[in-house]
């Protein structure tokens, strides 16, 4: 059992939205929590059918047991018609609700009730590092970290099962696409644009569909949790910056299985993109769950200067390099953005074996600059 660090911070009596893709674990996080707690999983065929049919039973139930704590509804996407009981049951008989669902995209196009903003929204991500006791990193970018897949001892066919039920299937039929084949290959182009800079012609040619097409595709990734992106860092740059985004798979197994990479061991190339995405996993996680929400972005000038991250306000200057011994090269990006910006932390991440300084630039081992992040001692 992982003990998760979403832990619906300053919610209080509020009811809440909680968001995340298919296995990230919310239904185990609710029933951990609430294992008393009135539950309706709509999952069940008997409960969704019945519910389907006559929604007003959800308000007769409740208001026959009276519960003296939270009213649970997992899928709640899957009926939309339950958020106008929900929404009476608050107003009228102060119910507290958590409504957990793999993404409101359903709801927000059905044009259904998102309750007006009487529940707060709050999303739970893939495991982190402080989630998982003895961590492993090689084996968090081999395998991800869905739950199912950072345990099993071969996940290859559990994460093409994943891609195959909820990507291809699920999602394209709550997005109603058509083109199957295009949305299939487009998730596999897609996958080579992970942590790199967006272009939507080229990946608009490799799909055969126009460029408009391939942002509703992108549009689509983003709706359900399963892919986001990072934006460019561009407040008053004196030099020349890029201002496209970076796009990010929602979770480091997926985009290993989409582009077909095999084991990925600490020295290569691959190793070091795959490393990054991780650190830009627990960054986002950690703003997210932390309640912080700073903003998060990276820096590239058109002569290819660069740093991996941005957080906040230019407060804190992120660089991820997958070596164990950092050396001056290594530090031109930060250099440079520190010339442009006021930076309160300078900081590379690698997989050096010990803390180290130069100049103003702290180096730290990733393990070291991830407890220091979860303990809020990165930005504040």
């Amino acid at each position: 059992m992982y003990i998760r660090k979403q832990i619906f911070k300053d919610a209080g009596n509020e009811s809440l939205f909680i968001w995340g893709a298919r296995q990230t674990g919310k239904s185990t996080l609710l029933k951990m929590l609430y294992p008393d707690a009135l539950y309706f999983d709509l999952l069940l065929s008997d409960v969704f059918e019945r519910l389907q049919r006559n929604p007003s039973i959800l308000r007769e139930t409740i208001l026959a047991t009276a519960p003296s704590m939270p009213v649970i509804i997992d899928e709640v996407q899957r009926i939309p018609a339950l958020l106008n009981e929900v929404h009476w049951l608050i107003t009228n008989k102060n119910i507290q609700f958590i409504l957990s669902g793999s993404s409101p995209r359903k709801i927000l196009r059905s044009g259904a009730n998102l309750l007006g903003g009487r529940a707060l929204r709050y999303e739970l991500y893939p495991l982190i590092y402080k989630e998982i006791p003895d961590f492993d990193l090689v084996r968090a970018l081999n395998h991800g970290l869905l739950p199912r897949h950072y345990l099993s001892a071969k996940p290859e066919k559990l994460i093409s099962a994943y891609i195959g039920s909820y990507l291809r299937d699920e999602i394209m039929a709550e997005a109603k696409i058509r083109n199957i084949v295009s949305f299939s290959r487009f998730l596999e182009v897609a996958a080579f644009s992970n942590g790199e800079i967006v272009n939507y012609t080229n990946v608009a040619a490799e799909c055969g569909v126009s460029a408009p097409t391939i942002r509703e595709y992108f549009q689509i990734l983003e709706d359900t949790l399963t892919g986001r992106f990072l934006p460019s860092f561009q407040k008053r740059p004196k030099r020349r910056v890029i201002r496209a985004p970076k796009f990010y798979y929602f979770d480091i197994g997926m985009a290993n299985y989409l582009l077909k990479r095999k084991s990925i061991e600490p020295g290569g190339e691959i190793f070091g993109k795959v490393f990054e995405h991780f650190i830009y996993h627990e960054i986002y996680t950690y703003a997210s769950y932390s309640g912080l929400l700073f903003p998060l972005s990276y820096w590239r000038t058109t002569s290819q200067i660069e740093i991996d991250f941005v957080l906040g306000d230019h407060e804190v200057a992120i660089e991820v390099k997958s070596t164990q011994q950092v050396n001056s090269r290594h530090l031109k990006g930060l250099k440079s953005f520190a010339e442009e910006y006021k930076v309160k932390k300078l900081i590379l991440v690698s997989t050096d074996p010990f803390p180290r300084k130069i100049g103003n630039i702290m180096i730290l081992p990733w393990n070291i600059f991830l407890d220091r992040l979860w303990a809020g001692e990165i930005i504040a």
